[in-house]
């Protein structure tokens, strides 16, 4: 007979579970090599919070109106132990957002319009953020509990299955024999190592370890090396089909299924590895073909070898596409995962093994939760506050009631607030604030989500705190500095593809539309991309003086619209640019 946990339940033993790994993993001071009391005393006091929830849990729930005195000291207590440990495990941006947002809760009656409000008492605060579902186990804490934490652990399965190294060997023979085959090969392995993993980081330092020396062969620099993994690591977080644990928090806002999110991913996904493959390739073009070409071994002995590696990633999207719950499709995957990784017995997933997987999942998923668990406290704030509409109110005053300048402003809300926050909490904190403002102005719900996804992505390859950059630098050995200005280089004609499915007639780069104008919108995107690259990086089949360049930049912007006619223009500008740079070139 089969029981059913209540979601409450669930997400409070999930967060129980978190709050003691989080001060075992991350010691409060980093000489502590041992186990520390004052760490002890913080687990113990993380998991008594979550325990008095669930020991009188019936009568319990029914007090979050009229709090006790004991309510209101253990969840002050659970919200103390929760931001701590937010702040150990993911950084102390977010724990200090919500401790403003509590404040401003607190005592908004004294700041002035449009930002006050009446206030509210801390037996109030408590009954949202503790004793309910809108706060600390509202819908980020929901998400994890179900959705990431599946992910993470197929994630872990995968690598453990060897899928990695077969990921890598299968690049490397398959673009590997070229003068941009190193950096083709890292883009690749970035690419499906990526997508089953959806971790940015944890892709590029998995790769980092054994691409280096590949591509400092190939002829890059420490930093150019670097770089390359950053950019193609980071869009591990937009590849389907796990993508990053922001992608499951899209399908629960939205209220659609997750193979949507994957669907509207697509194009966007395709349009930021064309940026990054052919800033390779014009990379390449500058250094002599002999020091860049890297042999693979053959295709297909290696296919035969270990092809069933892709069988878990082929399962998991059929299954999503025939309905399946992500829940249902994913534990399919991974015990795919697990069979088809003892076709061989040097990948195949042993006990041994499958108990580093759960240790690995376990800590990757330590951060993320927490990260899930504080942005619930501010998300709690903004719903109970009604800020989120003030913010709403105040950037579409702000833009003038005008689209463009209203997505600038929230990406630079994003960059901004990805310098210190990762990821996830970067989209939640801005789709909770910005969103209604950009759904207010016109733009459809999806591409709203999908254009505040991108930018929390790309916050994470903007200096000066680009995590992913920091992370792959001490592999390699370059400068971390200067890695990370050549990582935004090769992302950066990616920067404008958010705007296009947020402006009138983008949707169909997300897959939405008649098929005839998706396939256009989708070909002339690409076509975009190449000639923003060209006009970026100066170099097209040769150097190119400053007016062609000029001439390709406005080419890429006028394709990459959506407006057929300035499609038409973009061809007539890029065709002249390509003309007179021949002729400039004939001049020289």
């Amino acid at each position: 007979m089969l029981a059913t946990v209540t979601a409450q339940k669930l997400r409070v033993a999930h967060v129980g579970l978190l709050l003691p790994l989080a001060f075992l993993l991350f010691p409060a001071h980093p000489r502590w090599k041992r186990l520390h009391p004052v760490d002890v005393a913080w687990a113990g006091l993380g998991a008594a919070s979550m325990a008095y929830v669930v020991w009188d849990f019936d009568a319990f729930i029914y007090r979050s109106s009229a709090p006790r005195t004991a309510d209101v000291v253990w969840g002050s207590l659970a919200l103390l132990t929760v931001l701590e440990a937010g702040r150990r495990a993911a950084g102390w941006m977010l724990p200090a957002l919500a401790l403003l947002a509590l404040g401003y809760a607190r005592w908004g009656a004294l700041l002035p319009a449009p930002w006050t409000h009446r206030g509210y008492g801390l037996p109030r605060l408590i009954g949202l953020e503790y004793m309910g579902l809108e706060g600390l186990f509202g819908t980020p804490i929901a998400v994890s509990a179900t959705f990431i934490v599946l992910f993470t652990l197929y994630g872990a399965i995968v690598d453990a299955s060897g899928a990695g190294r077969f990921f890598l060997d299968f690049s490397f023979a398959a673009v590997g024999r070229h003068r941009a085959g190193a950096g083709r090969t890292v883009t690749l392995a970035s690419f499906l190592l990526g997508g089953p993993s959806g971790s940015g980081v944890a892709t590029a330092v998995t790769l980092a370890s054994v691409a280096t020396p590949v591509l400092r062969r190939a002829g890059y620099d420490r930093e150019h090396a670097g770089a390359i993994l950053s950019a193609g690591g980071i869009g591990a977080v937009l590849s389907p089909p796990v993508m990053g644990a922001a992608s499951f928090l899209i399908a629960e806002l939205t209220r659609v299924p997750y193979v949507e999110v994957i669907r509207w991913s697509l194009v966007p996904t395709l349009l930021y590895y064309v940026s990054i493959l052919l800033m390779i390739e014009l990379d390449a073009a500058r250094r002599p073909p002999a020091e860049a070409e890297v042999a693979g071994r053959p295709l297909g002995p290696l296919l035969r070898q270990g092809a069933v590696h892709l069988l878990n990633v082929v399962v998991l999207v059929v299954l999503l596409v025939l309905g399946f719950s992500a829940e249902r499709a994913v534990l399919w995957s991974m015990a795919v995962a697990i069979g088809a990784s003892w076709w061989t017995r040097e990948d195949a997933v042993t006990p041994s093994r499958l108990w580093r997987a759960l240790e690995d999942a376990g800590r990757r998923l330590v951060p993320v939760g927490l990260t899930c668990a504080v942005a619930g406290i501010l998300v709690g704030v903004v719903s109970l506050t009604g800020l989120g509409l003030k913010f709403s109110g105040i950037l579409i005053g702000m833009s003038g009631g005008r689209l463009f300048p209203a997505l600038l402003a929230t990406a630079v809300v994003l960059l901004v607030l990805g310098l210190a926050l990762p990821v996830t909490a970067s989209y939640v904190v801005a789709a909770v604030i910005t969103a209604p403002a950009l759904t207010q102005l016109g733009v459809p719900e999806p591409a709203a989500h999908l254009f505040i996804f991108y930018f929390a992505l790309l916050s994470e390859v903007t200096p000066p705190t680009a995590l992913s950059c920091l992370a792959v630098s001490a592999v390699t050995g370059g400068n971390p500095y200067r890695t990370m200005w050549i990582t935004w280089r090769y992302a950066l004609p990616a920067f404008v593809v958010p705007f296009l499915f947020a402006l009138p007639g983008g949707m169909a780069l997300l897959l939405v539309g008649p098929w005839p104008l998706v396939v256009l919108s989708t070909v002339t995107a690409v076509a975009g991309i190449a000639a923003l690259v060209a006009g970026v990086g100066g170099w097209w089949g040769g150097p190119l003086g400053w007016p062609q360049r000029a001439l390709l930049v406005l080419a890429g912007l006028a394709l990459l619209s959506p407006v057929p006619a300035l499609d038409a223009v973009g061809a007539l500008l890029a065709g002249t640019a390509r003309v007179s740079a021949g002729r400039w070139k004939t001049t020289q």
